[in-house]
């Protein structure tokens, strides 16, 4: 199916003998892959005497197109795979055989079957129309270390994007992008090992590259896409190099400093500092006004009885 992607993706139509042909397989079987296609949330075009295409072209991921994108410095140190279908990209990255040490893996996928978003939320990435990334690094210092690390990869994101155009970028604590007060990119944590030595961070970034009108308003929240944010087609290969790019350079800072080193960066884009703000918990819920956040990437609320601080984990912030 990826070969048959592949014809199709220049957007113009192909006989089905001619895609039988390229392919060494019959036109019967052709039409089966189509209705395949077509079961992954991608419209193919079909027209008599014309053939079949894909009603918008698609720009697949290409591991050689990505790698041209990497900064001759970030290559030495990062491994990056490319694959059609996984269920996760946060479980792919960590189920390859152990990354040496002082590289940093890449896994990034067309598709995820299971993508997984914070709070246990389901993370949608409609075929071909997003980037589903997921890196693998190793940190020696213990969870402890870690904090701020959410925000931190999310001013990663947005000094990507920005290098490719878009502009007005805020971020949202503990861990998304947004642009006119939609989502554009999430970001998702996940920590295995030592809690005071050697651990494994898997981050997960998810970010719209094109979604239909329709996919769009299938998302649980207000979202957006980074055509839109442009006004044009961004490639999806130069945002997924770029991306590897911003977060080696910096999960090299913060391993050295951790999240202090970028807080005023981060403050910069803040979306919400010194709104009224409701930050939702499990079984509880508390108002007050935004002031930031601190070295360590705790959010900030002034209430009524004082000034308090909250870290991540199952705290989410809604503007009051």
């Amino acid at each position: 199916m990826d070969k048959l992607l592949g014809l199709l993706a220049d957007g113009q139509f192909h006989s089905g003998e001619d895609l039988g042909e390229q392919l060494g397989i019959s036109r019967a079987a052709v039409w089966k892959k189509l209705k395949a296609i077509e079961e992954l949330g991608l419209a193919v075009d079909s027209v008599r005497g014309k053939g079949y295409r894909l009603g918008s072209g698609i720009e697949l991921l290409d591991n050689k197109k990505i790698q041209s994108n990497i900064d001759v410095d970030v290559r030495n140190k990062s491994e990056v795979h490319t694959c059609f279908i996984t269920e996760s990209t946060n479980d792919l990255v960590r189920n390859l055989e152990p990354v040496p040490a002082g590289v940093t893996r890449f896994c990034l996928a067309e598709y995820q079957a299971k993508g997984r978003g914070r709070r246990g939320r389901v993370w949608s990435s409609p075929f071909g129309s997003t980037i589903s990334l997921s890196a693998l690094w190793q940190n020696g210092e213990g969870t402890a270390s870690l904090e701020g690390l959410s925000l931190a990869v999310g001013l990663a994101v947005v000094k990507a994007l920005e290098t490719l155009g878009a502009r007005e970028l805020k971020l949202k604590w503990p861990n998304d992008v947004l642009w006119q007060g939609k989502k554009l990119c999430g970001v998702l944590l996940e920590v295995h090992g030592d809690p005071t030595g050697e651990c494994d961070v898997v981050i997960g970034i998810g970010i719209n590259v094109r979604l239909s009108d329709g996919q769009l308003e299938s998302v649980s929240q207000p979202a957006v896409d980074l055509f839109r944010v442009c006004g044009k087609t961004v490639s999806r290969n130069a945002v997924a190099g770029q991306l590897i790019n911003t977060l080696t350079h910096l999960l090299d800072g913060f391993g050295q400093g951790g999240f202090r080193l970028f807080r005023e960066q981060w403050c910069e884009y803040d979306a919400y500092r010194g709104k009224e703000v409701t930050l939702m918990a499990s079984n509880r819920s508390v108002t007050g006004r935004y002031m930031g956040v601190d070295d360590q990437g705790g959010l900030l609320l002034e209430t009524v009885s004082g000034l308090h601080i909250f870290n991540g984990g199952e705290v989410s912030l809604r503007q009051s």
